[in-house]
């Protein structure tokens, strides 16, 4: 066996393997290792095991046989409507009011903007129920807000559709917001200035030049809110209730039906799962494009 050289310093080796990593571009691309080292790998497949052998038992457990019967139920059609309605109705708030919030995040400077942007992630990290209690506050029949809407023009929000939408619409929009911000971030301004010097006004050079620069990071933030849309539970019982074909979507009837009917609430969670497996194969050409 060599012994190594005790003559050769560890600086020695440093400025040897800087050397390398600069001529290492001209001769093509870095070489993948192909092993890995064992306290690694372990890890590893226990954490891969972990996130899929819940999966997998889902799969398993499906009453594929009765399934169709399954789906086609009144309960679960009811759901199942409920759910794409309001996801489709919260992500169409969420891009009238998030994508205006993301441009005055990226492109203007003014006091306090870290803060805002702060606040309008907060929801990421909120617990849904604590937002759904927050929304009965501020939107509820005696809420800040709400009180007034009650007495100036009758309109009362929780435990209706509309609830629905405006919980879902309050957890999905920061996935929207963050990003339509790096988008326009990412983004040449240079376009934007140059469509003011020909006359342009700001609010017509961000609809005829930056929002087709901008068009794919929309497309993603509005795929990934619908997802989150139709997969809110907390805010959306706590603000809205669970009212079977009013309320109900269909996070809530997998709870319900898994303490009466667990074949009810499989048959359900397939198409939650389906549904998240879709939205991904949706936005992995645009994950591959950004890495």
């Amino acid at each position: 066996m060599t012994r190594p050289d005790p003559t050769v310093s560890s600086s020695t080796i440093d400025a040897s393997a800087k050397d390398a990593l600069v001529r290492e571009p001209r001769r093509g691309r870095v070489r993948r290792r192909s092993g890995a080292p064992l306290p690694l790998l372990l890890p590893a497949l226990v954490g891969l095991a972990f996130l899929l052998l819940p999966l997998i038992a889902l799969l398993v457990r499906t009453p594929w046989h009765s399934l169709p019967t399954q789906l086609t139920s009144t309960e679960v059609w009811q759901a199942l409507r409920l759910s794409l309605v309001s996801a489709t109705a919260a992500t169409a708030v969420s891009m009238v009011l998030g994508v205006p919030l993301a441009w005055l995040l990226a492109r203007t400077d003014f006091p306090g903007r870290g803060l805002v942007r702060a606040l309008v992630t907060l929801p990421l990290v909120l617990p849904p129920v604590v937002g759904g209690v927050a929304l009965l506050l501020a939107l509820g029949r005696n809420g800040v807000v709400g009180r007034w809407l009650d007495a100036w023009f009758g309109i009362t929000l929780p435990f209706t559709t509309a609830g629905v939408v405006l919980a879902e619409a309050f957890v999905a929009m920061p996935f929207l917001v963050i990003s339509v911000e790096g988008t326009l971030r990412a983004a040449d301004p240079r376009y934007e200035e140059a469509a003011a010097t020909l006359g342009a006004s700001r609010f017509t050079a961000f609809r005829r030049v930056t929002l087709p620069l901008i068009a794919p990071g929309i497309a993603a933030g509005a795929v990934l809110a619908w997802a989150r849309a139709l997969g809110e539970f907390g805010a959306t019982i706590t603000f809205a209730g669970n009212f079977p074909g009013r309320t109900q979507t269909m996070p809530l009837a997998v709870y319900l039906a898994l303490q009466n009917d667990p074949a009810a609430a499989i048959a359900l969670s397939l198409v939650l799962l389906a549904v998240s497996i879709a939205v991904l194969a949706g936005l992995r050409d645009r994950w591959i494009t950004a890495s």
